[in-house]
């Protein structure tokens, strides 16, 4: 991403409701996955300024949480925010041993254009033990695209059966796929999609839609979101929304 996107996921990812969120819903789908200690190794393939290696970090104490991030300034922020080790990589090509992971983690990382999507989940496969689960967010719907996304350089969005067509391609077991923020999504395509039509811009550079909210704004959000955790926690499939979240166990033998 640009440096100033840098900037505002760093400062922002702490204490905004999509990240906490993001971040709750990711954990709580592995732990219903696994319910037990986890035994092994968790990766954060794509940790950003740090925010959900952080979380894990705190969340399993006793596993071995580590990340990776393709920027070196962000794995620096990342090391500083989580106090784990951060390697600078690519998941195209990732720099750890074949079935050293009881879990990877990835969140919004697949949809980002330097990243051969096959490729990496081809990794994801070969990194993970058997048995172990891969999680994953992605933005949803292609039609959704929009300067957000070019701010941030996304370049795909999802849906919830394109994600779990991937997953079997790649050798993975899909065990649950939904979407996520389903309550607030109108207000996200009004804002993403119309708002722009009804008021064009004079042209200046995308800017994301990561920012700090009013905290009235940040409660009603955190409580829509809440509401959904207990849907997905009790394994609701939502209809729609905003996001896809996913898990998947390894399954047979992809080559990397």
């Amino acid at each position: 991403m640009e440096r100033s996107e840098y900037d505002k996921l760093d400062r922002a990812e702490d204490l905004m409701w999509w990240f906490a969120a993001a971040h709750a819903n990711l954990i709580a789908l592995y732990r219903h996955a696994s319910p037990g200690p986890c035994a092994g190794s968790i990766l954060d393939a794509g940790s950003g300024t740090g925010g959900l290696l952080h979380r894990l970090g705190t969340d399993f104490p006793e596993s071995a949480v580590l990340g990776l991030d393709a920027d070196p300034q962000g794995c620096a922020r990342a090391r500083a925010k989580s106090g784990r080790p951060v390697c600078v990589g690519s998941v195209n090509a990732l720099p750890f041993a074949r079935s050293g992971f009881a879990a990877i983690f990835s969140a919004d990382v697949l949809c980002h254009r330097d990243v051969d999507v096959a490729r990496a989940l081809t990794q994801f496969h070969c990194c993970l033990a058997q048995e172990g689960v891969l999680v994953l967010n992605l933005p949803a719907y292609r039609w959704m695209l929009s300067r957000h996304d070019e701010a941030v350089y996304n370049v795909r969005r999802y849906t919830r059966g394109g994600v779990a067509a991937l997953l079997r391609s790649a050798g993975f077991r899909p065990l649950f796929v939904s979407y996520w923020n389903m309550i607030l999504f109108p207000i996200m395509v009004l804002r993403r999609k119309l708002l722009p039509l009804l008021r064009p811009g004079p042209g200046s550079s995308p800017v994301s839609d990561v920012r700090l909210y009013s905290r009235p704004a940040e409660l009603l959000c955190r409580a829509a979101t809440g509401i959904e955790r207990g849907l997905l926690r009790r394994g609701v499939r939502l209809p729609f929304g905003g996001s896809v979240i996913a898990i998947a166990a390894k399954a047979g033998h992809v080559d990397a």
